[in-house]
């Protein structure tokens, strides 16, 4: 059944506002509103030092989150078996990093897979994001 004519653009804009106010599904949010939700859904404040040692750390694979990103990641990585090309994962050095939460949440699950085999837990997330903010500007 399809709504009236009338109906339908306030449909929309309701659809539009709930997925605006839906911490998900908001574009456009700060790498600081995505540490305050992994910190939430912890329970707990990342932890910057915590952060640098499991971002630099194999988790009994062959690869660190480092492995690909860099210590520390304010250049241009590269993917370890792919050779491609990645943005600077440091907020500091790439403004477009960690402002998606659907993106962020996407390459976390892929990315935490492949160095622990499993997805990352939240307050291995926000320990991680805690360190990554504590970094500035590009690696020279």
């Amino acid at each position: 059944m399809t709504a009236p004519p009338l109906l339908r653009p306030m449909r929309i804009a309701l659809l539009a506002a709930a997925a605006a106010a839906h911490p998900v599904l908001a574009a456009g949010t700060s790498p600081a509103q995505q540490l305050d939700r992994f910190s939430r859904q912890a329970g707990a404040p990342g932890d910057a030092e915590r952060g640098r040692s499991f971002f630099t750390t194999r988790h009994g694979g062959e690869w660190s989150c480092a492995s690909c990103h860099g210590n520390p990641p304010t250049a241009t990585g590269r993917h370890a078996s792919t050779g491609k090309r990645l943005d600077p994962l440091a907020p500091a050095a790439n403004p477009q990093a960690f402002t998606d939460p659907v993106r962020v949440d996407k390459w976390l699950r892929r990315n935490c897979n492949d160095v622990l085999a499993r997805e990352c837990s939240p307050a291995e997330k926000a320990d991680v994001l805690a360190w990554l903010l504590t970094l500035r500007g590009a690696a020279r």
